[in-house]
């Protein structure tokens, strides 16, 4: 859409002596706009725009420039580049959102941006900032340990095979290209980077596939030494092992997603363990060829259609919760400890589904701290609480009631990692360790309905 000058609408037309001189024709291209977008200071350059602006977050290296702003109260990253590469950039973003490919959201392609003298500025890309995200450089306060790198590099892995299943050719795989998000001990990657992505409708050829993989280990070893130069990897970290990493691990991944298995006819116990190990990796099957020989003997299954995220619509449909894989993995497994130890609901899921929502996970939840809650999202907090209770737990040989592990978590854990969201407003009022205690405690040994003891 073309917006003319705000003001034109309320003040009657000036000579041109009298007009300041205004950019009349920015092109603002967005599915739904935000009035916001018009307050931003889009005839200045980007490197110059006022702190009043802007948003201090860390970001990752980037051949543009990129900087977080403030718009009503939520996070974008603004990019400046050339008129056609945004708008390549945010229909790409467009189609792999609603392919359901982990990807940032995009916002807004600015255009026609000048200066006050008339000089032209680049367009810019407006997308949202992914709340409690990180890019890789940030994930590490000093070194880069061996299993952290190697994590990450898994996430990107599964991203890549992710996005190679629909047929997404990247051009250009990085870490630096890609956002982190904690999952339950391991790291969800998402894409950040689409300016260089085509999509085959008819999927990827091998080489094309091969491609990706090679630029992917080019450029994750040479950022790698990039820390390895700056003194920020641990010693005897190999970075070129870890940079193959990425080729083992899609391998594996790619393999057991898409390899023809065939086995004998009277083991067709094959196809539902094959169908289990793709559900423990985090996927679904929408469609399975199964041939069968001539004679009967042999048995052939090959999945044809395969969707990620088998855990989160299970937690989704159950609860609501809209949370990264391993962590719904995480939360079901508690969820069926919970019925099996302390539920009286008997076999129906959603019933005790609903029943754990809201006697296990959100006591713990809004126990947390209000200044403590950007340190991570809620379903990490409440892994990193079975945690802290395991561990507390066998170091006493005896259960831990819960009260006392949020407390202790809090103290000594949330309470000195760095906030990885950024909240927005006016700052909130702090709950104390002791309301923390009392809070649990409404819930806790006294309950009539629930032994918190049981669920050590």
């Amino acid at each position: 859409m073309i917006l003319p000058d705000a003001r034109a609408a309320s003040h009657p037309p000036r000579t041109k002596a009298e007009r300041p001189e205004v950019d009349t024709t920015l092109s603002i291209t967005a599915s739904s706009i935000d009035p916001g977008l018009l307050a931003l200071p889009w005839s200045t350059p980007l490197d110059e725009w006022r702190s009043d602006h802007i948003v201090s977050l860390p970001k990752g290296l980037s051949r543009h420039l990129v900087r977080f702003a403030n718009l009503s109260g939520r996070v974008i990253a603004v990019k400046e580049t050339t008129a056609e590469m945004a708008r390549r950039e945010y229909e790409m973003l467009g189609m792999l959102a609603r392919i359901d490919v982990p990807c940032v959201e995009r916002v807004a392609v600015i255009d026609g941006r000048r200066t006050p003298k008339g000089e032209p500025l680049p367009a810019a890309l407006v997308t949202a900032h992914l709340k409690f995200s990180l890019p890789y450089r940030a994930l590490f306060t000093q070194t880069l340990r061996p299993d952290t790198a190697g994590r990450l590099v898994d996430a990107l892995a599964a991203l890549l095979v992710r996005l190679h299943t629909v047929g997404f050719f990247w051009g250009d795989v990085s870490l630096s290209n890609t956002l982190f998000r904690r999952d339950a001990g391991a790291f969800a990657a998402y894409l950040v980077d689409a300016e260089t992505g085509e999509l085959h409708e008819g999927g990827l050829t091998r080489g094309q596939r091969e491609h990706d993989l090679d630029v992917a280990r080019t450029n994750i070893a040479g950022e790698i030494m990039d820390l390895e130069a700056g003194g920020r990897l641990e010693g005897g970290v190999d970075a070129v092992a870890i940079a193959d990493g990425i080729v083992s691990s899609y391998h594996s991944l790619w393999a057991a997603l898409t390899d023809l298995e065939t086995f004998a006819a009277n083991e067709a116990w094959h196809i539902t363990e094959r169908v289990q190990r793709l559900n423990d990796l985090g996927f679904d099957i929408d469609e399975m060829t199964i041939e069968q020989a001539a004679d009967g003997t042999r048995v052939a299954i090959q999945p044809k259609v395969v969707d990620a995220g088998h855990h989160q619509r299970r937690l989704l449909r159950l609860t609501g919760l809209d949370v990264e894989e391993n962590q719904a993995r995480r939360l079901l497994n508690d969820m069926d400890e919970f019925r099996a130890r302390v539920s009286r609901l008997g076999s129906d899921e959603d019933m005790v589904a609903h029943e754990w929502l809201t006697r296990v996970f959100e006591p713990v939840v809004k126990a947390i701290p209000w200044d403590l809650r950007s340190k991570l999202e809620p379903a990490e907090v409440f892994h990193q609480v079975l945690e802290h209770r395991w561990y507390m737990s066998q170091a006493r040989g005896q259960s831990v009631p819960i009260a006392e592990v949020l407390s202790s978590y809090v103290d000594t854990v949330l309470r000195h990692r760095r906030d990885e969201a950024t909240l927005m407003g006016p700052p909130t009022e702090t709950m104390s360790i002791p309301v923390i205690t009392s809070a649990i405690g409404t819930i806790d040994d006294d309950d009539d309905d629930i032994d918190w003891r049981d669920l050590v």
